[in-house]
């Protein structure tokens, strides 16, 4: 693999290992940028921007178009390479790569249009969107080349340039979209540069770079916002969620049981909308958390290569050892009903885990695991159910599960969240913003607000005759 660097596949000026989670063991060496090779792509970014934001929405929609039929004739093999950096099963690595496929053919069919908000014979008030310059595409380890799509299709198509960094654990994915890229990109506009952990500060604290748009956690998130404030550079962040998931006492447990379940555990509960956090009523808890045991004992936890395996490993050594930390806490506070231990032997494996009778002060309540382990929690009053959901720094998304949708949608709208589902889950069309609450972010991806991001308003206001 090699970075992408104005318009030439280049050697990294370092290189770093890489460990398959699945075994433990190092299975590639990933190419790193540094700081002589961050400027030279910054550079190139800039001398591109003015070539390629001339070109009309047709002409730049087309080329990200061609970048999907790339991908899309590539998916097996992006597919095992993803599984084997990631860790994933391998149907959800297939699933990955046909949702940044559809990713990239959605965004680029939009067009942002001037809106006229005053026209008489006296005078014409329209505003215009224009892009911002080199964006930089912060991207994490747990849906490396989805969230990369949904970064690069938006900016792209808003007439920007972008630098895209992908996560030091998972990188190669990324990479070989690059080599792709290279041949339907001019020089400058799409490029690719590996990190050993110091290439994202560097950019997101570079002049040079227009917007940032970075997924991750919190605690980064406050990071990039500090460096972007140097330079009043525009950002969008997606960051952490504690997600709750709410069972009003007339839900069909039979049937939500399974549906929470893989929301908690698909791709190792690693995921930023993920179901985080379930709440029942009392009497509902012992149906509850037998129906969430029997999912979790015909899960198959295994590496994501092997046919049959639904659960595969954690991505990396840190997130591994953190969750470990949770479990001994969970089992000291807390009820296990399933799980509640690491899996011995080689790789990042965690056993599905169901815990209950937590209190609401422990870890596993109040910060997001990021992994195979859910926490139920009994209710009795929907008032102190609101405030013990709504009470943390979190509000990315949430569900609420009931028989009467009209009373979901009253629960929903007391959730302090960006995003609330009732009655479905991870219903993502792409023509539907998202975006967190509180500290679970700024800025929305997706749709048209998702690209109107990646610009600056100009209000251009003329007086007639």
């Amino acid at each position: 693999m090699q970075l992408l660097i104005d318009g030439e596949l280049v050697d990294g000026a370092r290189a770093i290992d890489l460990v398959n989670p699945a075994d433990g063991q190092v299975f590639a060496a990933a190419p790193c940028a540094d700081a002589a090779q961050v400027e030279r792509a910054v550079a190139a970014g800039q001398r591109a921007f003015a070539g390629w934001r001339a070109l009309d929405f047709a002409e730049r929609g087309a080329r990200i178009a061609a970048l999907a039929d790339a991908l899309e004739g590539r998916a097996e093999d992006f597919a095992t390479l993803l599984t084997q950096e990631q860790g994933k099963p391998l149907a959800e690595a297939r699933g990955e790569i046909e949702g940044a496929v559809a990713a990239l053919r959605y965004h680029a069919g939009l067009r942002l249009e001037p809106v006229v908000l005053k026209d008489s014979a006296t005078e014409r008030v329209v505003e215009q969107r224009h892009p911002l310059g080199v964006v930089a595409a912060i991207v994490p380890w747990n849906y490396p080349l989805l969230l990369l799509a949904l970064k690069l299709a938006p900016a792209l198509i808003a007439g920007n340039v972008v630098i895209a960094k992908p996560a030091p654990t998972t990188p190669l994915t990324t990479l070989m979209l690059g080599a792709l890229a290279a041949d339907i990109f001019p020089a400058g506009v799409v490029q690719m540069l590996g990190d050993a952990g110091d290439v994202g500060p560097m950019l997101t604290a570079h002049p040079g770079i227009a917007h940032v748009s970075f997924t991750g956690s919190t605690a980064t998130g406050r990071r990039v916002m500090a460096a972007a404030a140097d330079t009043v550079k525009r950002f969008t962040l997606e960051l952490g969620g504690n997600d709750p998931a709410i069972l009003l006492d007339d839900a069909d447990v039979a049937a939500v049981a399974p549906i929470l379940f893989d929301g908690a555990m698909g791709n190792a509960g690693q995921v930023c909308l993920g179901v985080k956090r379930i709440y029942a009523p009392c009497a509902l808890m012992p149906a509850l958390g037998a129906a969430l045991v029997e999912c979790a004992q015909r899960a198959v936890v295994g590496d994501g290569r092997a046919v049959g395996t639904t659960i595969g490993p954690v991505q990396n050594a840190a997130q591994y050892a953190r969750l470990v930390d949770l479990l001994a806490e969970a089992r000291a506070q807390g009820r296990v009903l399933h799980g509640g231990v690491a899996i011995e032997g080689d790789g990042y494996y965690i056993a599905p885990t169901i815990v209950t009778d937590l209190p609401d002060e422990a870890r596993l309540v109040q910060e997001e695991q990021f992994g195979p382990i859910i926490p139920l929690l009994a209710y009795d009053d929907e008032e102190e159910l609101v405030r013990r959901v709504n009470d943390g720094p979190y509000g990315l998304g949430a569900s609420v599960w009931t028989a009467d949708a009209a009373r979901g949608q009253a629960m929903a709208a007391r959730i302090d969240s960006g995003l609330v589902w009732v009655n479905r889950l991870f219903d993502l069309p792409f023509d539907v913003p998202i975006g967190g609450a509180k500290q679970s972010g700024i800025g929305r991806h997706q749709g048209l607000a998702g690209v109107e991001e990646f610009t600056q308003r100009r209000i251009v206001n003329a007086a007639l005759g």
